[in-house]
């Protein structure tokens, strides 16, 4: 279901003063840009605070079910499931915002010669059921015809735990659905995981673009055509790197009401030119102004 949103008829700063503590729970990807937005909003409204819980994307439909919540950030889309049981408890669907452009990214160590691979050789990599049509596993770095005089035997591998939404997309996009193998190491934080890969010249993960560092660098992935899209700011906000993704605010918005203040002044921010370049400084992309027309009027 598409929404429309009409919210406060001020502009972003502009409003009357106003107070209160807005809560908000949901993806740890996005916990930084949440208390980035957070802390512009305090400095322009200094009674008003954000509180931000960060427990993974899982957490924010859950949250926004039992009502200890207004506002849950993933880094996903939410599934059937999760939109059913908001919808059951509600009589309505959440409120779906997008919020900024994001990418699941695979990394290597910075020292690493391999440079790109296609879909079907990342879920042989990381799976244990092929399911993107590769005919083998690839368990070492000399299956890769780039890394095959690389001087290490098995890849170590790094991932997301269950309750990440980088880890059930990607198991979607990049796995086709299929299963991750077992032996992955999982981490709490796309940053514990991008740390692990720059310490261990065996290893590669996967992680959210925003936590990209020197001690690792990102690979680029073919496309349908063969062409190997790299992650970089214009094929995120295209969608031409395939494994690009919105980020996500979902809101408790009963049809036909409006939001408090306050987080009327949120939502204002985050779609303002301010709050788009607050997500590129926190190392995601702006959302294009089609995609912002499309979903608000003020």
């Amino acid at each position: 279901m598409a929404f429309l949103v009409v919210m406060t008829p001020f502009a972003w700063g502009q409003s009357p003063s106003m107070s209160g503590t807005l809560g908000a729970v949901g993806s740890d990807t996005m916990a930084g840009l949440m208390l980035r937005w957070g802390e512009t909003l305090t400095a322009r409204y200094p009674d008003v605070k954000l509180q931000f819980q960060a427990s993974g994307s899982a957490s924010a439909p859950t949250a926004l079910v039992a009502g200890t919540t207004r506002l849950g950030p993933m880094s996903r889309p939410m599934n059937m499931e999760e939109r059913g049981n908001f919808i059951e408890r509600y009589g309505y669907p959440p409120l779906e915002l997008k919020v900024a452009r994001d990418a699941l990214i695979v990394v290597v160590h910075r020292h690493n010669p391999l440079r790109a691979l296609t879909r079907q050789q990342v879920d042989a990599i990381f799976s244990t059921t092929r399911a993107c049509g590769a005919d083998a596993p690839i368990r070492r770095w000399d299956q890769l015809p780039a890394t095959h005089d690389w001087p290490f035997g098995s890849i170590a591998l790094h991932g997301r735990n269950l309750a990440s939404g980088t880890h059930g997309l990607f198991q979607q996009r990049a796995l086709c659905g299929g299963l991750f193998r077992n032996d992955i190491s999982e981490h709490p934080g796309s940053s514990a995981v991008v740390a692990a890969v720059g310490e261990s010249a065996n290893a590669m993960g996967y992680a959210g673009f925003n936590h990209l560092t020197p001690a690792v660098h990102a690979l680029s992935l073919y496309n349908e055509d063969g062409i190997a899209i790299p992650p970089d700011e214009a094929a995120i906000q295209s969608g031409d790197y395939p494994l690009s993704r919105y980020l996500y605010l979902y809101v408790n918005l009963p049809p036909g009401e409006s939001l408090p203040p306050a987080e009327q002044a949120l939502l204002t921010l985050i779609m303002s030119d301010e709050g788009q370049q607050i997500a590129r400084a926190s190392g995601f992309v702006p959302l294009t102004p089609s995609v912002l027309n499309a979903q608000q009027r003020w």
